[in-house]
C-alpha cells in the first residue's frame, strides 16, 4: 500500500492565506502544497470538495488528570477527544498527583503517554515554593515550559513566596506560563459572599468571587516580574477586559524576526459563554478564572482580532458529573473542552466576528512558534502531517457522541455550523466521519531550543 495520500479540491489555510489547492503527504510529513497537484501512480487520492485542510490545533492548556485522578480522565480518553475534535498536539498542566515537580515526574507522564497518546504530546513541569533549583535546571529539549500556579490552587503547587517568584523569573530556562488570580482577594470574596447567601450561594456568584480584581491584580503581578527580569512570559486563560492592557496588540513574531516576550491567551469557553449562562448551566460552567461578563466576552473576541491576544486554547479540565451536581461550595472548577473547541472557534468565523486565517493563527502557528515546536503547526512541505478537515456543515452534540471518559459537555445540544471530518496526526487518519481509527500514533513534541 502507498505511503502517499493526495488531498485535492481543499480550502487551504495557512500563515494569513485562505486559498484553494492541493496537499500530498508522503508518510508521516507533508510532501507538497500547490495550488494543483496531479496524482501519482498508486497514490491514494481523497477529493475534499471544499472543505477546510487546517493544520490540527495545538491546545498548549489541558488537564488530562493522569496520574492520580485517572476516574475522570486519562491520556488515552482525553486524546481521542483532541482527535475527534481536530486538535492533533495537547500540551499537559502540572497538578495531577503526584505533581510534575521533578525530572522523575515528567519522564514517569511521557512514558505514559507512549503508546496510548492519540496526539502527540508534552507535559509542562511544575513550580512550587520548594523546588526552585529543579526549575533552574529544567532540560528545556523535554517540557515546553514551566507552570506557575500564581492563584489558587491544589497541593503544594501554589507559588506565594515573593522569593521564590522572583527566582523564578530570573532564571527558567523556558517560558514561564503562569495561572494569575490573587488568592487574598477570592478568600476575602467568598467570606463576603458566604455570610451575604449563606446556604443559597450559587455559580450565580462565581464571576464576583473569583473577580476581575483578583484577576488583575495577579496579572499586573507577574507581567511586572517579567519585565524586570526580561524573562518569556505567557499568562494563561485570559478572562476580563481590564488585562488586555497589560498586553502589546501586535504579532507574535515581529518583521523583524524578534518576538514578544510577554505573551497572552484566552479559552474558547470564554468567547462562547458569558455570565447569563450561569442561570442555565451553573456548575458546569464553573472553572478558575471565572466566565465573566458579555462585555469581557466581546473584548477578548477583538483582542484576537488585533493581536493583543497571542494563542487560543481550551484550559480542559474534566470532572464528573457527580462531583460537579454538589452544592457551589463543593463543586469542582474545570469542564470538559477538548472535543468541540475548534467548532466553537470557527463558529465566530461563521457569525463573521474573525477570519478563519486568524482562528488558525492562534489555535496552530502561535503554539507552535512560542513553545519551538519542531516542525509542527502550519502547511508546509517537510512539516509533520498534522490535519484537520472541517466542513461546513451543522453538527449537533449529542452525548452519545462524547469521547472525555467523564461523558459530558457544556455544549449538549448546541448546534455547531462546521464539523470536524477528518483528523490526521503524523501521516495517518485516526479520525474520520464520528469514527476514531485503529491507530495510536502520537509522539513526544521536540522543541527546537
Amino acid at each position: 500500500m502507498t505511503d502517499r495520500v493526495l488531498f485535492i479540491n481543499a480550502m487551504l489555510v495557512n500563515e494569513g492565506r485562505e486559498w484553494p489547492g492541493c496537499l500530498r503527504i508522503q508518510g508521516d510529513r507533508i510532501e507538497a502544497v500547490a495550488p494543483s497537484l496531479e496524482p501519482l501512480p498508486d497514490e491514494r487520492v481523497i477529493d475534499l470538495q471544499g472543505a477546510w485542510l487546517l493544520p490540527g490545533m495545538i491546545d498548549d492548556q489541558v488537564h488530562f488528570r493522569e496520574p492520580g485522578l485517572e476516574y475522570k480522565a486519562d491520556i488515552a480518553s482525553e486524546s481521542a477527544a483532541c482527535v475527534a475534535g481536530g486538535i492533533t498536539s495537547f500540551m499537559d498542566m502540572p497538578n495531577t498527583n503526584p505533581p510534575t515537580l521533578s525530572n522523575e515526574a515528567l519522564e514517569d507522564k511521557l512514558q505514559r503517554a507512549n503508546g496510548r497518546a492519540r496526539a502527540n504530546y508534552a507535559f509542562y513541569f511544575g513550580a512550587a515554593n520548594d523546588n526552585l533549583d529543579a526549575v533552574r535546571n529544567i532540560n528545556p529539549l523535554r517540557t515546553p515550559g514551566v507552570k506557575v500556579f500564581m492563584g489558587a490552587s491544589t497541593g503544594n503547587m501554589l507559588v506565594d513566596d515573593p522569593e521564590v517568584l522572583d527566582g523564578i523569573f530570573a532564571g527558567a530556562p523556558v517560558p514561564i506560563i503562569t495561572h494569575c488570580e490573587d488568592t487574598p482577594t477570592i478568600d476575602a470574596n467568598m467570606v463576603h459572599f458566604q455570610q451575604e447567601f449563606g446556604a443559597n450561594l450559587t455559580a450565580m456568584q462565581h464571576p464576583d468571587i473569583r473577580s476581575r480584581e483578583a484577576c488583575l491584580k495577579s496579572s499586573v503581578l507577574a507581567t511586572e516580574l517579567a519585565k524586570r527580569h526580561d524573562a518569556r512570559l505567557h499568562v494563561l486563560h485570559i478572562s476580563t477586559a481590564e488585562e488586555l492592557d497589560l498586553f502589546e496588540p501586535g504579532p507574535l513574531i515581529r518583521a523583524d524576526g524578534s518576538r514578544k516576550r510577554i505573551t497572552a491567551e484566552t479559552c474558547v469557553h470564554f468567547l462562547h459563554f458569558a455570565r447569563p449562562d450561569y442561570a442555565n448551566l451553573g456548575n458546569l460552567i464553573k472553572c478558575n478564572p471565572a466566565i465573566k461578563d458579555e462585555s469581557d466576552r466581546a473584548a477578548l473576541i477583538r483582542a484576537i482580532a488585533t493581536d493583543r491576544i497571542d494563542v487560543l486554547a481550551t484550559d480542559h479540565a474534566p470532572h464528573t458529573l457527580e462531583e460537579k451536581n454538589k452544592s457551589y461550595a463543593q463543586a469542582p472548577s474545570g469542564l470538559p473542552l477538548v472535543q468541540f473547541a475548534l467548532q466553537t472557534a470557527l463558529d465566530l468565523v461563521l457569525s463573521g466576528q474573525l477570519r478563519v486565517e486568524q482562528v488558525v493563527q492562534k489555535v496552530s502557528h502561535a503554539p507552535a512558534q512560542l513553545f519551538d515546536v519542531k516542525e509542527r503547526g502550519f502547511l508546509r512541505p517537510g512539516y509533520f502531517a498534522d490535519l484537520a478537515i472541517v466542513r461546513r456543515e451543522p453538527h449537533r452534540v449529542t452525548r452519545d457522541e462524547i469521547l472525555s471518559k467523564v461523558k459530558w459537555s457544556p455544549f449538549e445540544g448546541h448546534t455547531f455550523g462546521t464539523t470536524i471530518a477528518a483528523t490526521w496526526v503524523n501521516g495517518t487518519e485516526v479520525w474520520r466521519d464520528g469514527q476514531l481509527g485503529d491507530a495510536i500514533v502520537g509522539r513526544a513534541l521536540e522543541f527546537d531550543r
